[in-house]
């Protein structure tokens, strides 16, 4: 089975990203990205982004969550600490985060450290999502191998039976990472392939930008 995709082209032509129109601070550039594209409305999930760790098996693996929240110190997610992403954080927190949004012809590739968030931050987030979400974190043994779907199904009814008639309390292997960026890249689309980048690096407590060619 093969299929060539050599035809597949698009031209980039939306915008541009150049240094007389952006601030020093990459946060508030990722923000106007970010109100920009939901605004377009071109994007699903806008908030959709790829976070890549080191395996324990040594190889990279990339995946899809969804952030949380962000603000000048980082950018933050929920998982099981548990999951096969937990446990990569925990032997190694250096990850890497991506947006990509076609709308917009944009991509912001963040590079950073990864903490975990306080108790009391995860469990209000927690609280604040569907209960079906709530339950099922305690229905599924997120990244372990399972015999059926069915297990999943019956784990969910336990669940829901043992907590018909409370507040389903967060688990303990559950809760929130902020992925603190050593340097954010910013790609727009342009024509001729001759793409704007600009990387903004972090020293101290000063960041720095300069262009990458494409």
């Amino acid at each position: 089975m093969s299929r060539n995709l050599q035809d597949y082209r698009q031209s980039y032509e939306k915008s541009e990203l150049l240094e007389n129109n952006i601030s020093d601070n990459p946060f508030e550039l990722f923000e106007r990205w970010f109100n920009e594209t939901e605004v377009e409305g071109g994007a699903g999930e806008v908030n959709a982004m790829t976070i890549a760790t080191i395996g324990l098996n040594g190889f990279p693996k990339s995946r899809v969550v969804l952030l949380k929240s962000y603000d000048s110190e980082g950018f933050i997610f929920y998982t099981n600490f548990n999951s096969e992403k937990g446990k990569a954080i925990a032997i190694n927190p250096n990850v890497c985060l991506s947006f990509f949004w076609p709308s917009t012809e944009r991509q912001v590739i963040i590079q950073g450290v990864v903490e975990k968030v306080d108790d009391e931050t995860a469990t209000e987030y927690y609280h604040s999502r569907p209960r079906g979400s709530q339950l099922g974190a305690w229905a599924s043994p997120q990244s372990s191998e399972i015999a059926s779907r069915e297990v999943l199904e019956d784990n969910l009814a336990q669940v829901e039976l043992k907590y018909k008639d409370h507040e389903v309390p967060k688990p303990e292997n559950w809760g929130g990472y902020i992925v603190k960026p050593v340097n954010i890249e910013f790609w727009q689309g342009r024509q001729n392939r001759l793409h704007d980048r600009i990387i903004f690096n972090k020293e101290e407590a000063q960041w720095n930008s300069k262009r990458l060619a494409p």
